[in-house]
């Protein structure tokens, strides 16, 4: 049992440094190509968005709650409120849901 787990940690190094250090090693001058320049400019943005939606969704009591408070969230995101009264507006959406509804 040990000797898998510790099988498991090794494959998973050894794919997280091939994943970062073979960019450096493979591709040496500048990249000119646009469609691979734009897909590199929003890998971040996407990485984050996938670890980050599963989170919002189960981090609340019900998954109803989470939905709305990122409901709330994104809307206020988008009309140019700031992060912190948003983050504080999603707050008060979950708590009120699962005080009164859920």
């Amino acid at each position: 049992m040990k000797q898998s787990i510790n099988l498991y940690i090794l494959v998973m190094a050894l794919t997280t440094y091939l994943i970062r250090v073979l960019p450096l090693t493979l591709i040496r001058r500048e990249i000119k190509n646009k469609t691979l320049r734009s897909f590199l400019y929003y890998v971040p943005y996407v990485t984050l968005s996938v670890m980050t939606f599963p989170a919002m969704l189960e981090a609340t009591g019900s998954i109803y709650s989470g939905a709305a408070a990122m409901a709330v969230g994104i809307v206020l995101a988008w009309i140019g409120v700031g992060l912190f009264p948003v983050a504080v507006s999603s707050c008060i959406v979950v708590f009120l849901l699962e005080l009164f509804l859920i």
